[in-house]
């Protein structure tokens, strides 16, 4: 198995099938055993300077994608990932930044400074509603696992190197999660997005 679908795997779909899947009913109590589990309200410093909380500022009550990624990628892989998040980004315009959410975290917060992120998302031509963000590397490691994108093989894990092309979406409020290959096409991961983003009476059968 190549380094580019090692991780995550498991746990991806196609963005449609993976979408039609719920976490769980939309009650209070849910809600909150699944934030306490999956979203830890660690500090992170946006590449705008803004210091912001995980789940209360980014998470809470949005439609968001998730991914991770080097400014210094050794292998290729982020460049990919990021230019078709860029074109993610046109395809859902003007809904980015209004009501959807994009967020891409570095694995490298050592390296990867405020000023390194801000550099990062202009070359790339990120716009309004997508963040690229840094926590401490406790928080990145927490932030990692609990969002899935983490080998089951120990070993394979713990070589950085090996990272994914994998962008976690989601509607927090209805508690639809799903996860996709970044190497999709624009349109499609789009769509998927979109689709758990749509209200339950405006979706199509």
């Amino acid at each position: 198995m190549d380094r580019r679908t090692l991780l995550g795997l498991a746990e991806a779909a196609t963005p449609g099938a993976a979408a039609a899947a719920p976490a769980a009913a939309s009650t209070s109590p849910a809600r909150e055993t699944i934030r306490k589990r999956y979203f830890p309200d660690v500090v992170l410093q946006a590449h705008d300077g803004r210091e912001l909380r995980f789940y209360e500022d980014l998470i809470k009550d949005r439609v968001v994608t998730l991914n991770f990624m080097y400014v210094n990628c050794a292998d290729g892989i982020c460049p990919i990932t990021t230019h078709k998040l860029l074109h993610v980004q046109k395809q859902l315009k003007p809904r980015v930044g209004r009501d959807i959410f994009m967020y891409s975290i570095t694995l490298d917060p050592e390296r990867d400074t405020v000023a390194a992120l801000k550099k990062h998302a202009r070359s790339h031509g990120a716009g309004p509603g997508w963040l690229f963000l840094r926590a401490s590397s406790q928080d990145t490691e927490l932030l990692r696992r609990k969002l899935g994108f983490s080998s089951r093989d120990p070993v394979l894990d713990a070589k950085k190197e090996n990272h994914a092309a994998m962008i976690r979406y989601g509607n927090e409020p209805r508690q639809l999660w799903a996860m996709t290959n970044g190497f999709a096409s624009p349109e499609v991961i789009a769509r998927a997005i979109r689709w758990v983003a749509e209200k339950p009476a405006t979706r199509a059968a």
